[in-house]
């Protein structure tokens, strides 16, 4: 037996391991639409969720629970889909996260009532934390140098595209009305996509694995769900639900929970087991300080993308694609300072990254300005440059930090390290509806008000972009 790569692996005819495999141009497109895909859901539910209400009767409380239900099963099941990839074979992971992700997309779209649509999202949610994981631990293992560079660029640049493009093509999947589909479409339209995706993956996206697997740390994986749902649920739901008893209960028992789990995980670590989250694997420094800079920056992308929209269209009386629109310029400056990114990190190192959150904060603020000069006469076309700015700041900011986080990680943890990744982004994300999004919705008592309840947000998530530049002073310099 001859060893070759520690991650990547294919069988040969002789029982010898064969040389490694790298990811091509098709696997690498394979690999992320598998990463789009779940993104854009994410999103993409946000503008069909009046649709849904009046044709399925669900009322406030299921309607939060259509988005919540996705989003906590698709956090809380993220790092335990890294380590499966690890243990199982990631394309495998892929496949099967594919497979599961169009099958469940299939039953969201056909949903009969309120209560099997939430049933259907929570598995939907399961079915993406099996896939997303395998992208980034794929690129990781099976790509270095340069083209692991780029490829990472590429998945920065797809994250922005699948969480902008998200509700622009939900408002248009809504309007068109496909065959009467309304916005079942808006699910339907995953289904022939996943159908492509697991025929390329069959063909393109190589074989990965840690050679040192590990078994799935039960005891973590609990806790961990336990924690994340504690947090997650009452902030999500607490609003639309009046702040019962029991999301208190469940925010007391959030520090209780998060201390056992890494007791739990520290007491495994020192016995010489595998934990879920290995409290060695957050010792590295650059995927500490990127975590700690990719939570407030995810936070504020989410609640600022929830609010203008919901502000666009409840306060404007936009329709779902005009609404939409206004997004199209942040996607497009964030795609190309996405794939300008390589070439000023080789120059410039992670010093991106606080410029970045500069032109972000400036393009926040104009955007405030714009809503606050004339908000009854506010256009699509007064959002241009302040949207425009801030995606820019944005896309020289993610891309890197994916690229910071994972750069000291061994490629036998590649599952585990984008496991934590991704989930650190996916909760940060549902924080930043839960949180902006509820201090804006508590401020806009009706339409009237939004403009000012839309300002007072913005203002908040400057304030959020300036933590973010501070922390990613504390970013090391250069970036493998």
């Amino acid at each position: 037996m001859t060893t070759t790569s520690p991650s990547v692996r294919t069988a040969a005819p002789s029982g010898r391991q064969a040389p490694p495999t790298a990811l091509g141009a098709l696997g690498l497109f394979t690999v992320l639409l598998g990463a789009a895909l779940p993104l854009i859901d994410f999103f993409i539910v946000n503008v069909a969720l009046p649709s849904i209400d009046r044709d399925l009767a669900a009322g406030s409380a299921l309607l939060e629970l259509v988005v919540a239900g996705y989003g906590l099963s698709y956090a809380v099941l993220l790092v335990l889909g890294g380590r499966l990839g690890d243990l199982f074979g990631r394309r495998r992971l892929f496949l099967a996260g594919m497979a599961a992700f169009g099958l469940t997309s299939l039953a969201c779209g056909l949903a009969p009532d309120a209560w099997t649509l939430v049933a259907a999202r929570v598995a939907q949610g399961a079915a993406a934390a099996l896939m997303l994981p395998q992208v980034l631990a794929t690129i990781h293992s099976s790509t270095e140098g340069p083209r692991r560079a780029r490829a990472l660029s590429l998945y920065g640049a797809t994250a922005g595209l699948a969480m902008a493009g998200g509700q622009i093509l939900g408002g248009v999947l809504v309007t068109a009305d496909i065959a009467g589909s309304g916005w079942r479409a808006v699910f339907l339209v995953n289904v022939p996509v996943a159908v492509a995706g697991l025929a390329l993956a069959l063909r393109a996206v190589p074989e990965t694995r840690s050679d040192r697997p590990a078994p799935v740390d039960v005891p973590g994986t609990l806790l961990l769900a336990l924690a994340l749902l504690s947090l997650l649920a009452p902030l999500t739901e607490g609003r639309a639900a009046g702040w019962p008893l029991w999301t208190w209960v469940s925010l007391v028992v959030f520090p209780f929970a998060a201390g056992a789990f890494w007791w739990v995980e520290r007491r495994a670590d020192r016995r010489g087991a595998v934990p879920l989250v290995p409290p060695s694997l957050l010792a590295l420094v650059p995927l500490r300080r990127g975590l700690m800079v990719v939570l407030p920056l995810s936070l504020g992308f989410s609640g600022f993308m929830f609010v203008v929209a919901v502000a666009l269209q409840q306060g404007l009386q936009m329709g779902a694609v005009a609404s939409g629109l206004a997004f199209v310029p942040m996607a497009l400056a964030f795609f190309g300072a996405s794939l300008a990114g390589p070439r000023l990190v080789r120059r410039w190192g992670t010093r991106v990254v606080p410029v970045g959150a500069v032109l972000q904060g400036l393009g926040v603020a104009a955007v405030v300005w714009s809503v606050g000069s004339d908000w009854q006469g506010l256009s699509v076309w007064d959002l241009v440059p302040g949207m425009a700015v801030a995606g820019l700041g944005q896309g020289l900011q993610l891309p890197v930090l994916f690229r910071v986080v994972l750069s000291e990680v061994p490629s036998e943890r590649a599952g585990v390290g984008s496991g934590v990744m991704v989930t650190t982004q996916q909760s940060a994300l549902t924080l930043g509806v839960a949180t902006l999004g509820s201090l804006f919705l508590s401020l806009a008592s009706s339409p009237a008000e939004m403009g000012t309840a839309l300002r007072t947000t913005l203002l908040v998530q400057l304030g959020v972009v300036v933590l973010t530049l501070l922390l990613s002073l504390r970013l090391p310099r250069t970036v493998k």
